[in-house]
């Protein structure tokens, strides 16, 4: 291990001890090259793939169909594309109560896909003293505009011939009776299976057919619109109409709140454990709040799956409240896990040598001043990414050819084109997706999560060979640290190290997604066989679980401080990890005994800015833009998720100054030891007060 990081390292450099050259060349110089090239060469031809796989999105996908649904003739409701233009018209409305009742039992050959629905500006409602009818869009013989259709509430019943009356009396068209009360319910109109009496009893004196008034009228609807992928597709259209909450939660609030946590670490850093736990409590306290609000446990304001005015007497629910639930009773368990956690943390924190390197940490942010501003770079970077990404979702998840369905039902409704009752072309429209877009979905999440892990990545390591160059200069030129410490770090990590960064992101990328898989086909299997799982086979699949969550924590940790050696040594991946792995395990206790605390306070200063873009995006969705009319949202939990993660990426980047800055110290102060028969020779004093003893403190701070 003797010369890997330190100036015996740096000594066989490229510029081989020609003192003036070497002076200008920076402080670290190592006899690099370029490493991992294969990686780097996948990481660029994985992102041509991606650039392929969204491009398939955007010309097969629209967003409005993550909406809004199809009508009978395979239009987008709300889409100025359809035939007729339906621009204003967003709502489905199934015509025929009966198609609706029909396809609902068990044994029927027909599905609510195939039962006529149109496209209205808002769900009808029965006539109080009379019968009203919601009829076809106007073409053929019907000789009105659809601005007059609508003026009309889409009643022209007193314009058709004694040919379309009959028809219309057997609800084969093109007028419909509104029999049902109905209710929009995520822009479809659901019945409630209350018929009118009134409009009822004037139907059957037209001579109209009999109307099933079965409850299943109403759970039919319901259960379509309750689907697992019509929820699914909800979500991901609430980015799309929340992009200022993610902009302004996610990006810009953790960017202005990491710069000041940076900046108090550098003032005020002996204060900063305290408030960092007192903040954390706080704010989770206040999420769970918010969660217990929307959930309807606390408060009147619960989340409603209503979208306008509705009967107040007519509870209507939704998996999206069911989540909400879940993530209330979730949050709950953490709020009394991170209060005990607290309790520890605080008996660790008046210990005073707890915190020794994290004000090392700050001196050295407070000399290389370049160290804060870096993490800007990495952080536009990803914004640009994560703006095409999202893009790029809501169109891969809306992909797909609009086609008519192959069914079998029997039915027939007038054509007004034709001009006569059709029974040739009953089934209705869907959405039919390609064999593989389950796959190009998970790839493109993959590309996400890769892409982010690389620019981490690549921001440690930058700060790794700025701070190293701090570390290694005590005592020579410790007055003058030159300011482009970073820029240089930066340009050796551009010109030899993206392929050990490319390949470092990838080995943590693959072990989460390995694990995130498992845990899917765990539940699907406890799904599948609940009550024949044996005894064993449970013991093996949390013992599975647990190792891989082992595994991901081992190579998370062992990858931060690769990248440290990488930015100082130039060496391939492979080689820094088994270095930094040396260097890690001779050094376990004198780590341990300084770094656990310095660590759990970054993470819940990470966790405090992420929470805080959460409670953000809580109260901008509160507000009436998202809770009405077209910009309204299925559920905050969403886009409250997305700026939690988002939140703490951008955290990730900024606190990974202070991170990768304490990571960098230690390793250095333990290859300093090392290289000087146990006694450290570059070693800062404050840093010494712990790891070192005291004739060496005596050394340090009186000279020679």
């Amino acid at each position: 291990m003797r010369g890997a990081l330190g100036r015996d390292a740096s000594a066989g450099g490229a510029g081989g001890g020609k003192g003036g050259d070497d002076a200008a060349a920076g402080i670290i110089r190592h006899d690099r090259k370029c490493r991992d090239l294969p990686f780097l060469a996948l990481f660029a031809a994985f992102w041509v793939a991606m650039i392929v796989n969204s491009s398939f999105g955007f010309n097969q996908g629209s967003p409005l169909r993550l909406t809004y649904g199809l009508d009978y003739k395979g239009n987008i409701c709300g889409s100025k594309h359809g035939d007729p233009d339906l621009s204003e018209l967003d709502v489905r409305y199934w015509v025929n109560p009966n198609q609706v009742y029909q396809s609902g039992l068990k044994n029927s050959t027909s599905d609510l896909a195939d039962a006529k629905s149109i496209c209205l500006m808002e769900c009808p409602y029965p006539a109080e003293d009379g019968l009203n009818f919601v009829c076809d869009y106007p073409e053929g013989d019907i000789r009105l505009s659809v601005d007059d259709w609508i003026d009309r509430d889409y009643d022209y019943f007193e314009y058709l011939t004694p040919d379309m009356r009959n028809s219309s009396l057997q609800l084969q068209g093109p007028c419909y009776p509104i029999i049902f009360p109905s209710i929009n319910v995520y822009w479809s109109c659901q019945f409630i299976a209350r018929p009118s009496n009134v409009s009822l009893k004037h139907w059957q004196q037209m001579g109209g057919v009999s109307i099933d008034e079965n409850m299943l009228i109403d759970k039919t609807i319901h259960n379509t619109i309750n689907y697992k992928s019509s929820v699914l597709k909800r979500y991901v259209a609430d980015i799309g109409k929340s992009w200022p909450v993610l902009i302004v939660c996610g990006g810009l609030l953790p960017l202005f709140l990491s710069l000041i946590w940076l900046a108090m670490i550098r003032y005020f850093v002996a204060g900063m454990p305290w408030i960092t736990v007192i903040l954390f409590n706080a704010l989770v306290i206040s999420v769970t709040t918010f969660f217990y609000i929307k959930a309807g446990w606390i408060g009147n304001d619960p989340l409603t799956v209503v979208i306008g005015p509705s009967d107040p007497y007519v509870s209507i629910g939704g998996r999206e409240i069911n989540h909400l639930h879940a993530a209330a009773v979730l949050m709950t368990v953490v709020m009394i896990i991170a209060f005990l956690t607290s309790i520890a943390i605080v008996r660790r924190i008046l210990i005073e040598t707890s915190t020794t390197v994290l004000k090392v940490a700050a001196k050295v942010i407070g000399e290389v001043h370049a160290l804060i501003i870096f993490p800007v770079v990495p952080y536009f970077a990803l914004a640009i990414i994560y703006m095409f990404w999202f893009a790029a979702t809501l169109y891969l998840f809306s992909s797909g050819q609009v086609l008519q369905n192959d069914c079998n039902a029997e039915c027939c409704s007038f054509d007004l084109k034709l001009g006569k009752v059709n029974c040739d072309s009953c089934c209705g429209y869907s959405v039919h997706y390609a064999p593989h877009i389950g796959i190009a979905i998970l790839f493109h999440l993959f590309g996400c999560y890769w892409a982010t892990q690389f620019f981490i990545a690549c921001s440690s390591t930058v700060i790794a060979g700025s701070v190293a160059s701090y570390y290694w200069a005590r005592g020579e030129i410790s007055h003058d640290i030159p300011f482009h410490t970073v820029v240089s770090s930066l340009k050796r990590l551009l010109r030899y190290s993206l392929g050990s960064v490319a390949l470092g992101s990838l080995v943590v990328s693959s072990v989460e997604w390995v694990r995130c898989i498992l845990k899917a086909l765990r539940r699907r299997l406890k799904g599948v066989d609940s009550t024949g799982e044996s005894r064993l086979g449970k013991t093996v699949s949390s013992s599975s679980h647990c190792c891989l969550g082992c595994i991901d924590w081992t190579i998370k940790s062992v990858n931060r401080n690769a990248y440290i050696v990488i930015a100082v040594t130039g060496k391939g991946f492979c080689k820094a990890s088994e270095l930094a792995t040396g260097l890690i395990m001779n050094n376990i206790l004198r780590i341990g005994k300084v770094n656990v605390i310095g660590d759990v306070i970054l993470y819940l200063g990470k966790l405090c800015v992420s929470l805080s873009s959460a409670l953000f995006a809580f109260l901008m969705l509160d507000t009436h833009k998202y809770r009405s009319a077209h910009n309204k949202i299925s559920s905050p939990l969403f886009p409250v998720l997305l700026c939690w993660a988002l939140g703490y990426v951008v955290a990730q980047l900024f606190f990974g100054v202070v991170e990768t800055s304490v990571e960098t110290i230690i390793l250095s102060f333990c290859q300093d030891a090392e290289e000087h028969d146990g006694e450290a020779q570059y070693a800062p004093p404050l840093l010494m007060e712990t790891l070192g003893d005291t004739s060496q403190l005596q050394r340090l701070t009186q000279g020679p």
